[in-house]
Order: structure tokens, then C-alpha cells, then sequence
């Protein structure tokens, strides 16, 4: 299964340049936050696959401005192919406003999954606008990474962390995949596509 993984700003290639070869072969879109909705919906129309998103911690938008046809998996499991993708967005809070948690708050999410964990048996793919703590985060507040997805990934060990929120041009030599025990972490800045494959 081919994933486009996006986030955080728009791709001129996909968007401004858009050829329908960009997206003949994926399977699915996973969108990781702060994007224009707009974008989101010009994908989905001509994507003809399924869109999933989380909220980023600039995304107020969304309440006028819903993405059409995207699906919103903030706190669900949702199962593409047989792929259970677990949705948590939004960063760590460092001022007020909406898709912003300190980490207790993220924590209780978490907690509030476990039915759906139980249901599932797991997940393979983390979906989050922010990092885990320590990967690939900053040390600034807004963009600090959560322990929870730490806890998260240790307890199910899933094939995949899949964020954004850091942009890869903030810092040199950011890195856009790394590796937590069996999971591969992707920043899926700007765009992003690779060929799922598990780790189990």
C-alpha cells in the first residue's frame, strides 16, 4: 500500500502543479495538520482514496471550513485495508486555543482509546500532528514533543509514527525518518509518500 503522508505546509507540486500522475498510484492520504482545508478537499476529489486527518494546533479554521469528504480520526481507530490508524492531534499547549494539551491532557486521550485499543487488538499507524518527546521535537515550548506517543508506541509497538508540526527547514540537518525500537517515525513535512510495509 502506497501512503502520501502530508503536513504543515502545501505542496506546490501537488497543488500549484498538480498532474494526476502525483497521485495515480496511493492508496491513501494521511494529513497530520495545519493545512488549508481547501487543499485537503483538491486531494481527496482527485486522489479517488481516502484522506484521513488530524488536527494541527493552527487548524480553528476547520470549524467554518470543514475538509469535505476528508475524515476526522482525532481520538478513533479507523481501518483502511486492514491498517488500523490511530488518530491523536493537535501539540502541547503554549498558549490558548484549540487543538493545544499539556501532556496530562494527552494522556487522558489516551486512556479514553483504550476500548477501541481492546476492540482493534492495537494499531499499526500513530497519526499525530506533533512528535514524541525526544524525536525529532524541539526544545521550545510549541514545539515540544509527548511522552504519551512514547507510551503509545512502546505498549503496541506500531509500524508507524507519522507527524509533522516540526519543519524539516527549521533546524539543519533535521531528519525526516527516524526509529523508535520497531517503529519507523516519519515527519511528513510538505509531502511525503512510502510503501507501508509492517514491522510484524
Amino acid at each position: 500500500m502506497k501512503i502520501l503522508a502530508i503536513s504543515d505546509e502545501e505542496s506546490k507540486l501537488l497543488w500549484d502543479y498538480f498532474d494526476r500522475k502525483y497521485l495515480a498510484d496511493i492508496d491513501l492520504i494521511l494529513a497530520c495538520g495545519d493545512l488549508d482545508p481547501r487543499y485537503l478537499e483538491f486531494l481527496v476529489t482527485l486522489g479517488h482514496c481516502p484522506l484521513l486527518y488530524v488536527h494541527g494546533n493552527h487548524d480553528e479554521k476547520y470549524k467554518k471550513i470543514p475538509p469535505l469528504g476528508c475524515v476526522n480520526i482525532e481520538d478513533k481507530i479507523y481501518v483502511h485495508n486492514g491498517v488500523r490508524i490511530l488518530g491523536l492531534g493537535g501539540s502541547m499547549r503554549y498558549k490558548p486555543g484549540d487543538h493545544q494539551y499539556t501532556e496530562s491532557q494527552m494522556y487522558i486521550r489516551s486512556l479514553k482509546l483504550w476500548p477501541q485499543l481492546k476492540r482493534h487488538g492495537g494499531f499499526d499507524i500513530l497519526l499525530t500532528h506533533a512528535p514524541a518527546k525526544g524525536q525529532g521535537d524541539m526544545d521550545t515550548p510549541a514545539h515540544a514533543g509527548f511522552g504519551t506517543f512514547l507510551t503509545l508506541m512502546d505498549k503496541y509497538q506500531p509500524s508507524y509514527h507519522i507527524h509533522g508540526h516540526v519543519h524539516l527547514n527549521y533546524t539543519p540537518g533535521a531528519k525526516r525518518i527516524r526509529h523508535y525500537n520497531n517503529t519507523t517515525l516519519i515527519n511528513a513535512y510538505e509531502r511525503y509518500v512510502f510503501d507501508y510495509e509492517p514491522n510484524h
